[in-house]
């Protein structure tokens, strides 16, 4: 296995190890053996397997302690792990909406320590996820003559005719406001920006999401709103419809909606957060975190079931020499393992919601130690990540991909047969893309499983929210809109609420 740090600086090492800082950047401790809380070696692997002991009704220490033995999946369907109706963890909620359900969600302690964490992140200033510390310049450019595509600035412009003045003002941002960075994936309220879909009339609802239509490939689109259906049909299955459903999103615009000049809009909530930036002729679509628990249903096909398979043959394909790279960890949750690397509420990922300056090492085997044939099928995991932009636009980020192919990693924690739970990571100096099993939060599973994912996709060294060609705008048009793509001082995020919800 890869776990030990290699010879050219920690290329080998898990990112959230001791030397990252932790999972969130900052010490998150659910009550570890430092904290002196009730749920010792919460968060903690490194050899010790702490039972499964309860963090917050929510979350356990299942999910992050060591274990020896493989993490086996489920042979029979998410179904099993239904909660009964009348369960407590779902009659304690049932008949709040979400702003009450946030209200009885921030009691918790860990939750409360999970908010501060994500405060001090949110209020760092932008400089992008690297894999050092040290943002790569020049990694990013604008087309000489770019093409304009007129859909997207049309359907804003038609959201912003039937908002009311009101409205309005909650929805609309500047183009680099720190409310880009305020999303987040939980069911509960963290920010509140923008404007939340089940509160708006239907016409503004439909008009919002003709936005994310014309802005989307058609196949983009249709994984962006499966996602959101999936949050439906679990607020159904677990009877809590007015916590989470196909409108438990927060929609904003950035900026005035033009051909060349910057702007974007943000759509977030459970499950869903896609951060859509327009520029001298390019889209950017990246901080996106798609998921779903479960990822499928009777109605509903599998999530990520093409990207799993493809991920699975280009695992399975491997050479005993090549695994010894690609495969950092035995199992989503080995021993081996340092301590910090897991965390009870992100599990393995490391790019999801205020990671955006996080540093990542690289890990597992470059994608250089591949044959042509898992080079192609590499690809092919990357493209599906990129589904979302229109076909131009993917390929023109494919392109910026396959210029930095020699020095791209592969990462891989389980086993690569399919018979376990596992986490993948795509990383290069333009590409950070994660898929992840997790465990149980509205279904009893403990332990991770295949049926809970979460997908995370960034673009490191400074263009999420498309920074990075934003300020290469600014420099063309001779520092006209002079912040160069400086965040601007918004206050409009309205949290996290430290502890109440408004």
């Amino acid at each position: 296995m890869s776990h030990d740090a290699a010879p050219d600086g920690g290329r080998g090492r898990a990112a959230g190890g001791p030397d990252s800082g932790g999972l969130n950047s900052g010490s998150l401790n659910s009550g570890g053996p430092d904290s002196g809380g009730p749920d010792s070696g919460a968060g903690r692997t490194g050899g010790r397997d702490t039972g499964d002991q309860d963090i917050d009704g929510f979350f356990s220490t299942a999910r992050v302690a060591a274990r020896p033995e493989a993490v086996e999946l489920p042979t029979d369907g998410h179904t099993r792990f239904l909660f009964d109706l009348d369960d407590p963890k779902l009659t304690s909620v049932r008949g709040m909406d979400y702003e009450e359900f946030t209200r009885d969600r921030y009691k918790a302690p860990f939750l409360q320590e999970l908010l501060a964490s994500w405060r001090a992140l949110y209020d760092e200033p932008f400089t992008g996820v690297t894999s050092d510390g040290v943002v790569r310049p020049g990694l990013y450019d604008l087309p000489e003559h770019p093409v304009t595509d007129p859909a997207p600035q049309q359907a804003a412009q038609r959201l912003l005719a039937v908002v009311t003045d009101e409205e309005r003002r909650s929805l609309t941002h500047p183009v680099t406001a720190r409310e880009w960075r305020a999303w987040s994936n939980p069911e509960f309220v963290v920010h509140r920006v923008g404007l939340r879909l089940e509160n708006l009339a239907e016409a503004t609802v439909a008009a919002v999401l003709g936005v994310v239509r014309a802005s989307l490939s058609p196949e983009g689109y249709a994984r962006v709103t499966g996602a959101m259906e999936l949050n439906a049909a679990l607020g159904e299955l677990v009877d809590l419809p007015a916590v989470m459903n196909a409108r438990s999103y927060w929609f904003s615009l950035f900026g005035t909606p033009d051909p060349l000049e910057p702007w974007g809009w943000q759509l977030f909530g459970h499950h869903v957060a896609v951060n859509f930036v327009s520029v001298g002729g390019r889209h950017v679509i990246a901080p996106v975190f798609l998921g779903g628990e479960p990822a499928l249903t009777d109605e509903h096909p599998p999530l990520f079931a093409g990207r799993e398979a493809t991920a699975l043959a280009l695992a399975g394909s491997l050479t005993a020499r090549q695994r010894e790279r690609a495969v950092v960890y035995a199992s989503v949750l080995d021993p081996a393992m340092p301590a910090g690397r897991l965390h009870p509420a992100d599990e393995r990922h490391v790019a999801g919601a205020f990671q955006d300056n996080r540093v990542i090492p690289y890990e597992g085997i470059p994608a250089g130690e591949l044959t042509a044939e898992q080079s192609a099928l590499l690809r092919a995991v990357v493209a599906d990540f990129l589904l979302l932009p229109k076909e131009p636009q993917r390929e023109a980020t494919l392109a910026g991909y396959d210029a930095h192919l020699d020095d791209t990693w592969f990462a891989w924690y389980g086993a690569t047969d399919g018979s376990q739970p596992f986490y993948l990571r795509v990383h290069s100096p333009v590409v950070i893309a994660e898929l992840d099993h997790h465990a149980g939060v509205w279904l009893s599973n403990r332990l991770p499983a295949r049926f809970h994912v979460h997908t995370t996709l960034r673009y490191p060294n400074g263009n999420d929210y498309g920074r990075a060609l934003v300020a290469r705008w600014r420099e063309r048009e001779g520092g006209r809109g002079s912040d160069g793509g400086r965040e601007a001082e918004g206050g409009r995020a309205g949290g996290p609420a430290r502890g109440r919800a408004r």
